[in-house]
């Protein structure tokens, strides 16, 4: 299986959730903090489990992630 993980810019989350509902993985979370915005922005709580596969960036509407995918 291919590895990945994520670079989230927490700061412009607004806490959506598209990205955890979607995550085929099941590897986002919302986080119990806040971020400067007041909302709970995504985590990557399972980044054993990211697969690169770059929906979660597809599906934000605020473009807070930077997928990266392994090379084989």
């Amino acid at each position: 299986m291919a590895r990945g993980t994520v670079d989230i810019r927490e700061e412009r989350c607004k806490g959506c959730e598209l990205c955890v509902h979607y995550c085929p993985s099941h590897c986002l979370e919302l986080s119990c903090g806040f971020n400067a915005m007041g909302h709970h922005p995504v985590e990557l709580v399972k980044p054993e489990k990211c697969t690169g596969c770059a929906i979660c960036g597809w599906m934000c509407p605020d473009c807070v992630f930077t997928v990266y995918k392994e090379a084989r």
